[in-house]
């Protein structure tokens, strides 16, 4: 290793240290917090939790989806999805603190609450969501635990059967993950306003995931690209390009669910729909609601239409950073108003939460990629001139199929 390799090796290993010390800070502020004002810190770390829960989940459905299709964008990237999946357990830790207040979380938790629901109480009380919750964690960690071993066996030695085990767990695991997170989206957020009910909010939960997860590891990758020896050969620009793409499809199916939902709900001029959307369009809401269709569709949208953009890792890294913030901005404005309906309010705390959670998800994050940041054999080689047609090729080192 050259000097100038060990420099990056030794960059790139400070991305624990510096998340947790992160973390530290944030996290004293937040207790602080929390001591002062519970139910104001409480309502910001559902947000963000569901928000790194997000980049965790949607980590894991990418990782079983290239296994299914293939694609060097995968290959290249498949290290940093695995990591991030694997803090999943953590995540589940960290939910304990809803698990505890679920009263002041949640409004039919409340005995106060309980006689308005009338048969959803079957569904919405404390043990059985508790069980549904532990039962999604066992599902979503067992996936990405083996996953990830799997994968790590492939590195010390290629077996074609492990590599079938791959395809064939994902397959089974992107319905198991479709039908838990949609369930979990009504548990975690819809509930927050328990008369209300769409049969879209969970695919707008999903896509999101998927969105936050992919901007999150095209800023990894790019990060790795300036610091880790070896990542131009895994990192090229086409496979940049397959990942600008991908987040330009993610930004448009993100646009297409959310407002199919808003335009099932308004067209059908319900009086148990209405007030969703009535409660995140006053208040200084609307403008929360402008700049997301503004900066977090349209902007990305024509930005992403741009093949040197694209191509570009520093560029296309700025849009996934725009992109990766305004995600936490959209679950936000998705579960905020549902403790100040019409009225727009930002504490301290969603902002000091946000980043106390955000760094220990970074620890977790950078201490199982550690130095595994690509797969230990070399990328296959590309034909001249095809380095963009070939987006698809097989795993660990065969043959590129072009």
């Amino acid at each position: 290793m050259t000097g100038m390799d060990g420099m990056r090796e030794a960059r790139a290993g400070r991305l624990p240290r510096a998340a947790l010390a992160a973390a530290i800070l944030a996290g004293a502020g937040s207790a602080l917090g929390a001591i002062l004002d519970l139910d104001a810190f409480l309502r910001a770390y559902l947000v963000a939790w569901l928000f790194w829960l997000g980049a965790a989940l949607g980590s894991l459905a990418l990782l079983m989806l290239q296994h299914v299709t293939g694609g060097r964008w995968g290959v290249a990237t498949r290290r940093i999805l695995e990591a991030a999946a694997r803090t999943l357990p953590l995540l589940a830790l960290l939910f304990v603190p809803l698990a505890v207040f679920l009263d002041r979380v949640y409004p039919w938790a409340g005995e106060s609450h309980r006689e308005d629901l009338g048969h959803k109480t079957l569904y919405l009380n404390a043990p059985f969501f508790l069980a549904r919750a532990a039962f999604y964690f066992v599902c979503w960690s067992a996936l990405a635990v083996l996953l990830g071993r799997w994968s790590a066996r492939l590195d010390r030695e290629p077996d074609p059967f492990l590599e079938r085990r791959l395809r064939v767990l994902s397959a089974p695991g992107l319905v198991v993950y479709g039908l838990t997170m949609t369930f979990a989206a009504f548990d975690w957020g819809m509930s927050l306003e328990p008369h209300w009910f769409s049969t879209m909010y969970g695919v707008i939960f999903v896509v999101g995931q998927g969105l936050t997860a992919l901007s999150f590891a095209v800023l990894a990758a790019w990060l790795l690209s300036l610091r880790h020896s070896g990542a131009d050969a895994w990192l090229t620009p086409g496979v940049f390009q397959d990942l600008g793409n991908l987040l330009l499809a993610f930004v448009m199916l993100w646009g297409y669910v959310s407002f199919s939902q808003y335009l099932i709900i308004w067209s059908g001029n319900l009086t148990e729909e209405i007030p969703w959307y009535l409660n995140r369009s006053r208040g200084g809401w609307e403008w929360v609601a402008a700049a997301l269709a503004l900066l977090h569709f349209a902007v990305p949208f024509v930005l992403l239409l741009n093949r040197p953009l694209k191509r570009n890792p520093r560029t296309l890294a700025g849009i996934a950073l725009l992109v990766f913030l305004l995600r936490w901005v959209d679950l936000f404005w998705t579960l905020a108003p549902a403790h100040h309906p019409g009225e727009l309010r930002v504490h301290v705390l969603d902002v000091l939460v946000w980043a106390a959670l955000g760094g220990l998800w970074l620890a977790g994050f950078g201490f199982f990629l550690g130095e595994r940041a690509f797969p230990a054999s070399p990328p296959p080689p590309l034909p001249a001139g095809h380095e963009v047609a070939a987006a698809v090729s097989p795993l660990h080192g065969e043959a590129a199929r072009g």
